[in-house]
């Protein structure tokens, strides 16, 4: 998993992984079927490890905003910790692909794509609760923190501390709506 994370699909070779390992290709391949077969492993436990930050956010109770505060902080943390790898492994391993690897990347871009979901599902929730305002643009708000998350992750991993990365989480709060007009689509 860690090769993964620090060099990306492309970046980490077959005999990279089985040296890391300590076993040959072929038992490589035995065992996963391929480096893609690993890949998708490798996500697995970086998902059960580091990845429920937001499920766990939403989970702990609170106000809406309480909640995508928390996430925020969440990630903030999570991103910095020194454990050789920084930043997280689904938002920063494969934005560009080789043709023959593009299945990895768009696997990466599908993972992405659940988290915004899961955020947006929230702020669904929310609204129709009245935590949020009925005319609230939940959309633009979630791809907001979403994509806050993302950025956060990639100075994680060109070396930003956790006090930084609280910062822009703390920041990234402001954004949040504070009057009914804030909120509404365009």
């Amino acid at each position: 998993m860690k090769l993964y994370w620090r060099h990306g699909f492309d970046g980490t070779t077959t005999a990279r992984l089985a040296a890391e390992m300590g076993i040959t290709p072929p038992s490589l391949y035995a065992a996963f079927g391929s480096k893609e077969g690993l890949f998708r492993e490798a996500l697995d436990l970086y998902s059960r490890k580091n990845g429920g930050f937001i499920t766990e956010s939403f989970a702990e109770g609170g106000t809406i905003r309480a909640q995508i505060a928390r996430m925020m902080r969440k990630a903030a943390h999570q991103f910095s910790q020194e454990d050789g790898c920084r930043g997280c492994m689904i938002a920063t391993g494969e934005l560009h692909a080789a043709p023959d690897t593009s299945a990895m990347a768009h696997l990466l871009k599908s993972l992405r794509m659940n988290a915004l979901d899961a955020i947006l599902a929230r702020l669904g929730e929310a609204r129709q609760t009245g935590e949020l305002p009925a005319g609230a643009n939940i959309l633009a708000l979630a791809t907001f923190f979403a994509a806050t998350i993302q950025g956060m992750a990639v100075q994680a991993r060109d070396g930003a501390a956790e006090d930084l990365l609280e910062a822009l989480a703390d920041l990234s709060m402001k954004a949040w709506p504070g009057r009914i007009e804030d909120c509404e689509a365009p």
